[in-house]
């Protein structure tokens, strides 16, 4: 059962505002466009953030989260060496194959080079290889794509190729589902991500004379945007020109998504100008630090009948910039699944926190437990079950 817990201290939490502030106005040519606060949980602004579209490149962001998320269990070693199978190169080289690593056939390529080949140089090579090398197949390892997606509340999008090539429209993702999978990689995988997603170049293979082949990271904030630092770009006749982003500053930390765009310039342009509107008209009016307490949840059959939720980072709440002051209350409400069931893990999210002003559609964050709950024992589960009944 959802339970519902209106906050005691919403009252003091009061923002500046002489009159309902409209919220600021956007407008772009992108045929998608989706913009998301991660401190507040705010959608800034949505166009067909649901509609399903084919990704291009943009799919990689999921098959280097998968790699990620090996290399944090420590079951995929950085410099596990993977080898270039011909009939792989044969299919993924030359001008018909799309942007390319430049691998050779039989190369013998570690998994940190080929993350490299992929997030910078958005190799369809290089995601195969890395593909075959983790799953044997590139479709065993769609299946761990869609196993980890559905695990993270990507639900409504599908992976069938690792590098997000034309496939009759087998694979699809929406801008609200990469925008997840771009906060997922970004939240859960920090070194990682700051490691290989900001690098401005890289160089592999060679030229028929001999020499070293570079190229730039397509990125298009990355030196226009401060705090800019990943994520991924994609293009496709299907698809057209399309990007996921992020910038971070002042700890404010935003993520775009835009897509359907007709030019490389028109890419660059509405990038740029759809997050410097994001960190230009809205502001983050703090709730929360990290690890305090905002209240608790209802436990069942646990060792202890409730568990503190917490922040698990600083929280805010996402307001126009032009807003004036007075007295204007915000509305946070925590919401879970429960009671829940024990055994809880501390740091686990187990709830939301739900913010809602006069200006914006609810914002929502997560809670996690503050404290180990583990199930009750014997004894334990006879009394609850007494309780119960009395």
């Amino acid at each position: 059962m959802r339970r519902t817990l209106v906050l005691a201290t919403a009252a003091s939490v009061l923002l500046a505002g002489a009159a309902p502030a409209a919220a600021p106005q956007f407008d772009t040519p992108a045929k998608v466009a989706y913009l998301y606060d991660v401190n507040s949980g705010a959608v800034l602004y949505s166009k067909n953030a649901d509609m399903h579209m084919p990704p291009a490149s943009l799919a990689k962001m999921m098959t280097t989260l998968v790699a990620f998320t090996l290399i944090d269990q420590g079951k995929l070693p950085l410099n596990k060496m993977c080898t270039v199978r011909p009939e792989t190169w044969q299919k993924w080289h030359g001008p018909q194959a799309g942007s390319t690593m430049f691998l050779s056939p039989n190369e013998q390529v570690s998994v940190e080079n080929l993350l490299k080949g992929i997030v910078t140089l958005s190799g369809n090579d290089a995601s195969v290889v890395l593909a075959e090398c983790i799953g044997g197949t590139e479709q065993a390892f769609t299946d761990e794509m869609n196993a980890l997606a559905k695990q993270i509340g990507v639900t409504n999008s599908h992976f069938c190729t690792a590098n997000g090539w034309p496939d009759n429209d087998c694979t699809y993702v929406t801008a609200r589902d990469l925008a997840a999978i771009a906060k997922t990689t970004i939240e859960r995988h920090p070194k990682l991500y700051k490691e290989f997603y900001s690098l401005p170049n890289f160089s592999w293979g060679k030229t028929m004379a001999g020499q070293a082949i570079t190229q730039e990271n397509r990125d298009p904030l990355l030196g226009r945007v401060p705090g800019a630092d990943g994520l991924k770009t994609g293009h496709t006749e299907e698809a057209g020109y399309g990007f996921t982003g992020s910038a971070e500053q002042n700890g404010r930390r935003l993520i775009e998504v835009l897509a359907g765009m007709d030019s490389w310039n028109q890419r660059v342009q509405e990038s740029t100008r759809l997050i410097q509107w994001g960190f230009n008209a809205w502001n983050d009016k703090p709730l929360f630090k990290s690890g305090a307490k905002v209240g608790e949840a209802q436990v069942q059959m646990g060792s202890s009948s409730s568990v503190p939720l917490m922040a698990p980072r600083d929280l805010a709440v996402s307001v126009p910039a032009a807003i004036s002051l007075t007295n204007k209350p915000v509305t946070m409400k925590i919401r879970y699944e429960g009671p829940l069931i024990a055994p809880i893990a501390r740091g686990q999210e187990v709830a939301q926190l739900v913010i809602t002003t006069a200006d914006t559609p609810p914002q929502v964050v997560s809670l996690v437990a503050g404290d180990d709950v583990g199930k009750a024992g014997f004894f334990g589960r006879i009394w609850l079950g007494l309780k119960q009944i009395i």
